[in-house]
């Protein structure tokens, strides 16, 4: 566990290292962003917490405006922890299809507006059980599969066949319909981009309104993500968005420098300097973590260091020259993967003009169930 949580006003030169900063500068531009592009549309914001895990992070995006009042949290951890922490309304877009777990989402409902998504009847069927024994209505929403190829329905005629029997089923409230898409490597340009957003917001429309074309009525068709979010406002039917790593951002985002800021970051120290061109540091796998097919961990501030390998507790950083950079030197690296990153850290640094100006906590780490 990481129990550091050093006084408000210590200087970032005193911090002990590795820790998670996250420059408070950063994170209200991306936060007004957000607000600014939906707080005049049909379109709101559902922040996805787990890239975030606190729902002291979650309420301020909330306060700023533009969103629907609530987030999405991939597990019933995760939302039991923003319920705990007072947000109102969570959707799940996940399935939760054990019986403990569906219990524990019947709770939930008990204390707030929460949504689940499913995409078989044999789990729609289970949570109306569940529900109706336990005397809660629990919100269901169909997920489609856009380009993931991983939960969700895969035609139109699936969709609509679930809908139709959610919405009979006792315990259970009809919402709408979800779907989560990504993007693959860079894309080669924002016409790209956009193109391939708007692809697939248009794909979830679709079930939507064969789902409406039946007499079934409901308010939510959820989906985008950070990539496609600018996009969503152009989507007629399309009601919410669910972008989650806009709020701190992540190098395999680095397309999207130009809307969003880096925000949370890993600062180090250099503990060995054992040749002229090469630095060691203290930021290890244990420290910052990255994913399948992402880049490696960005060095600020050092135009000719780059990042070179990461072993359990220690990174290599080698320069064309001589190395800028001696033992006990901070530096700062830029994450490819804030989720993981952020599960492996107790406390936000919140830092603005180079202080601490507040420890943050994060309740939603290591909420894996």
């Amino acid at each position: 566990m990481d129990h550091y949580r050093p006084s408000v006003g210590t200087k970032i030169s005193e911090l002990d290292t590795p820790c998670l900063i996250l420059d408070l500068d950063a994170l209200d531009h991306n936060f007004d962003r957000m607000s600014e592009t939906f707080k005049d549309t049909k379109v709101k914001l559902r922040e996805h917490t787990k890239n975030i895990k606190s729902p002291a992070l979650a309420h301020m995006q909330i306060r700023k405006g533009g969103t629907v009042g609530g987030v999405c949290s991939a597990k019933v951890a995760e939302a039991e922890v923003m319920v705990e922490g007072g947000i109102a309304s969570v959707l799940i877009p996940n399935q939760v299809v054990t019986e403990d777990k569906i219990k524990r989402l019947c709770v939930l409902a008990g204390r707030a507006d929460v949504t689940v998504c499913v995409d078989s009847e044999e789990n729609v069927r289970d949570i109306s059980r569940i529900a109706s024994n336990l005397n809660v209505k629990v919100g269901i929403a169909i997920e489609v599969d856009t380009n993931m190829d991983r939960g969700g329905v895969r035609s139109v005629e699936q969709g609509v066949h679930i809908a139709s029997i959610a919405n009979q089923l006792s315990g259970l409230n009809f919402r709408g319909v979800m779907s989560h898409s990504a993007m693959f490597g860079v894309p080669k340009d924002d016409e790209f981009k956009n193109d391939e957003a708007i692809k697939y917001y248009k794909k979830t429309v679709e079930l939507a309104d064969a789902i409406r074309a039946k007499g079934i009525e409901f308010d939510m068709v959820s989906s985008g993500e950070t990539f496609s979010y600018d996009m969503a406002p152009f989507v007629d039917g399309i009601t919410e968005v669910e972008g989650g790593m806009y709020a701190l951002m992540s190098t395999m985002l680095s397309y999207m420098d130009g809307h969003f800021k880096y925000a949370a970051k890993i600062l180090g120290t250099v503990v060995s300097q054992p040749k002229s061109n090469l630095a060691v540091g203290d930021i290890g796998y244990r420290s910052i973590a990255s994913s399948l097919n992402t880049d490696d961990p960005f060095l600020e501030g050092y135009d000719e260091v780059v990042f070179t390998s990461m072993h359990d507790e220690a990174c290599l950083l080698t320069s064309k020259g001589e190395m800028p950079l001696t033992v006990g030197d901070k530096f700062m690296l830029r994450c490819p993967q804030q989720d993981l990153t952020v599960n492996r850290y107790d406390n936000y640094i919140a830092v603005r003009n180079g202080v601490v100006e507040q420890v943050i906590s994060i309740p939603g780490r290591g909420c894996h169930n």
